[in-house]
């Protein structure tokens, strides 16, 4: 069951896994030369780490709380159920924006580098991100309050997610006002959506769901990490490297939380 007892660890990985799409904006207005291919590995890896974790932790422990209240057949039901609601709704939220605003269409930046609407991308892109935050934040947050081991993976994964994103913040508004401190400031901000969708997206669920929380939101968080692997890190993960590169990071990534099962 969720417990009280892990809120303030919660909290912390929440709002390391945002501060990380500050950590976005520093690299690329710091760092002379930026490795596309060590980002390709990168989120392959993030992609890795939630896939593995969703499908070999969170879904059976979904599953397994669901079934001792419901039996088997009707606790496998409410998982699955649990599971694509969890797409649907971050599905629903990346269709809503429009494609070339969304975050993870970096292309964008360098097409619109001369233009004078960079400050409004640049805002654009804080509010994007932000709605684009909630649900990861919330898987974060929920998975931490469950088990802080699974959370702390969890975080990584989505802190290594949150990068790029910072990026995609900081460029056009330094271009728009060659204020470095402006731009990291405003990537940061973007990143408190975390935490904020956390707590927000657990408090509104404890309401709805009360005995069956655990269960169903365990299997929401699953289904919200699968589609953030395959619709958002994967893509990406290519756009920025070859195939081959990619797909390394992601069974690292599975590799790794495979043996960290096996030692803890």
């Amino acid at each position: 069951m969720l417990s009280n007892s892990n809120f303030i660890t919660a909290l912390l990985l929440t709002l390391i896994a945002g501060a990380a799409t500050g950590i976005g904006g520093v690299i690329v207005l710091f760092t002379k030369k930026f490795s596309s291919k060590v980002l390709s590995a990168s989120l392959g890896f993030s992609a890795g780490v939630m896939l593995f974790i969703s499908l070999t932790e969170l879904f059976p422990e979904a599953n397994s709380f669901l079934a001792g209240l419901y039996g088997e057949e009707k606790g496998m039901l409410y998982t699955i159920i649990s599971f694509f609601s969890g797409i649907a709704l971050i599905a629903i939220i990346d269709n809503l924006i429009p494609e070339k605003e969304n975050p993870h269409e970096y292309s964008s930046i360098k097409k619109d580098k001369e233009s004078s609407k960079l400050m409004r991308l640049g805002v654009f892109s804080i509010i994007v991100i932000a709605i684009h935050n909630f649900p990861e934040g919330m898987a974060t947050f929920i998975s931490a309050m469950d088990n802080p081991e699974t959370g702390a993976s969890i975080a990584m994964a989505v802190a290594i997610h949150n990068i790029p994103e910072g990026i995609m913040v900081a460029i056009p508004i330094y271009y728009a006002t060659q204020k470095k401190g402006k731009a990291i400031g405003n990537a940061f901000l973007s990143g408190l959506a975390e935490p904020v969708g956390g707590l927000v997206g657990y408090l509104l669920l404890s309401q709805f769901f009360e005995n069956s929380l655990s269960g169903i939101m365990l299997g929401i968080v699953a289904g919200i990490m699968t589609y953030i692997s395959l619709d958002e890190l994967l893509p990406t993960a290519e756009k920025y490297g070859e195939h081959h590169t990619a797909i390394i990071g992601v069974i690292a990534g599975m590799a790794l939380m495979a043996v960290s099962l096996l030692i803890l």
